[in-house]
């Protein structure tokens, strides 16, 4: 018997922009850029859908808009911080059971990323 349903995960890989984000000086007075990597596990999907209206499925374009937003809406201190309200965020979009999300600093450092990585939720 040949399965029906799968696993579906919506993944956002390498999206870049400013952001207000950081305890040093120079990071208060000038956003720095940042790389938000996302992955929202849907569960268990059909893998032939029943239409193909976006009405009915999770939005990508929206769960950019919401990461963008999100980082961008005021001056956080800490990756920490920034990476917790995020995944907060995304967790609360319906039909999302679980998040993995990685937000790095591209230029705090000349030889090195600087990043953390948060899961929550759910994951098949």
């Amino acid at each position: 018997m040949k399965p029906t349903t799968g696993t579906q995960i919506l993944t956002l890989t390498g999206l870049r922009f400013d952001a207000n984000l950081g305890i040093l000086e120079s990071e208060k007075t000038a956003p720095q850029p940042i790389q938000v990597d996302a992955e929202l596990c849907l569960g268990t999907q059909p893998l032939l859908p029943h239409d193909d209206d976006i009405n009915h499925v999770l939005d990508y374009r929206k769960v950019r808009k919401i990461i963008i937003d999100e980082c961008t809406a005021e001056h956080v201190n800490l990756l920490e911080t920034l990476i917790g309200k995020l995944a907060y965020r995304l967790m609360l979009l319906p039909g999302v059971l679980g998040v993995r999300v990685k937000i790095a600093k591209l230029e705090i450092f000349d030889d090195c990323e600087v990043a953390i990585r948060m899961e929550a939720g759910q994951w098949a």
